[in-house]
């Protein structure tokens, strides 16, 4: 099962940028035999700033066709890492053969974006910088891959 990051915005050569590609690339090399990655992250800009719902545009165009929809939003499912890799091997494992994660901007995801999503995904009711939930979300696929690949990289 592919994996695409879809994010508002562009992020900058840097520290952000190179985590997450480690773990990006950590993530489709632990994932090949498990049947998920490779990973890949596929930005989108709002250049004519039309706000929430010309970037909820420009994100579902960057969806790769028939990918189950996640929403990183604060109201979402709070979940362990270990419910999270169970989570992702129930997609896999139900046949779905791409998974998107919506990333939105400053200001979050269009509501109605948020409401076609298959699954909301919350990494605390504390709001973090849309540039972080990318990074924290690479290394959770990175670990979601390792606990399925009963690694020690997990300790719980």
């Amino acid at each position: 099962m592919r994996a695409a990051v879809c994010a508002v915005g562009r992020l900058r050569a840097g520290p952000e940028a190179e985590l997450i590609a480690d773990y990006l690339d950590r993530f489709g090399k632990t994932g090949r035999s498990l049947g998920l990655g490779p990973a890949q992250v596929l930005e989108v800009e709002d250049r004519k700033g039309g706000g929430m719902q010309a970037e909820a545009a420009l994100l579902e165009r960057a969806v790769p066709a028939g990918a189950l929809l996640v929403a990183l939003d604060e109201r979402g499912a709070q979940l362990s890492s270990p419910e999270f890799a169970a989570k992702l091997a129930g997609w896999r494992d139900g046949g779905r053969q791409d998974v998107a994660f919506l990333i939105g901007g400053a200001d979050g995801l269009a509501e109605g974006l948020r409401e076609r999503a298959d699954f909301a995904l919350s990494f605390g009711r504390m709001v973090w910088p849309h540039m972080l939930v990318r990074v924290m979300l690479a290394e959770q696929l990175y670990r979601a891959a390792t606990i399925l690949a009963g690694g020690p990289y997990h300790r719980a």
